[in-house]
């Protein structure tokens, strides 16, 4: 599954899951659910008041305009999108626009109403990154905000676009290896403590079998780096 990185005002990166065709699917029933209890309230006030053409209006203007206004209010949200827990972002990992917003929208009745969402769930599919054509359009994406879709990166995890690995051999270090020299070079670094940051980075080259004329606070930065960007890659 595709991942976007989102960048938090605290300086801290989010790597977030592309939604699933099927959460999109079910927050889209979700939503025409709620087109329907709408309908069937409009039709027992009109019955009551005996109107006629203008229930079709009542009915069929909020629907029309009820994912654009969702999620330009509700934060790239529909009340569908919001229960699935999935919302719109651009690619680069910032929030959608107005414009973005707009973008999708124009497009919905092309690639949902008049097809049944065939052809949504067709570019969604062959894209790779979770996009439908008013999301290629826009340069927008649906992604999943769920917990467990999400990992935190620290800064040193960061890379910058077309970043090239150093130590391939990062991508042996398990989950837990990381961790655990994450914390030793942050202990280190905190308690100024350079035997164990020495000593850390020794053990990282025997455990990788590497050579390195960084010093070691750079080559386990480099390290971690490394392994960051190859587990992304790998996803």
């Amino acid at each position: 599954m595709a991942t976007i990185r989102v960048h938090t005002t605290q300086n801290v990166t989010l790597a977030y899951e592309v939604a699933s065709v099927g959460d999109r699917v079910a927050a889209s029933l979700l939503d025409y659910l709620l087109y329907g209890v709408w309908a069937m309230l409009v039709a027992m006030v009109a019955d009551k008041l005996h109107s006629g053409w203008l229930i079709w209006y009542l009915i069929l203007l909020p629907t029309v305009f009820y994912h654009l206004a969702c999620e330009i209010f509700f934060n790239g949200q529909s009340i569908g999108k919001k229960a699935r827990d999935i919302r719109v972002m651009r690619l680069d990992g910032t929030p959608a626009r107005l414009g973005d917003y707009f973008l999708r929208w124009l497009l919905r009745p092309l690639e949902i109403l008049l097809t049944l969402g065939s052809v949504a769930a067709v570019t969604i599919l062959l894209n790779g990154k979770g996009q439908r054509l008013g999301d290629l359009l826009a340069g927008t994406t649906v992604l999943s905000m769920r917990p467990r879709a999400r990992r935190l990166l620290l800064p040193e995890d960061a890379v910058p676009a077309g970043y090239q690995p150093v130590f391939g051999q990062a991508a042996q270090l398990s989950d837990r290896d990381v961790a655990l020299l994450r914390q030793l070079l942050s202990r280190s670094l905190k308690q100024e403590n350079f035997l164990v940051l020495h000593e850390t980075a020794l053990k990282v080259k025997h455990l990788l079998e590497v050579h390195s004329d960084l010093n070691d606070e750079a080559f386990l930065r480099t390290v971690l780096r490394d392994h960051a960007y190859l587990a992304a890659v790998a996803q």
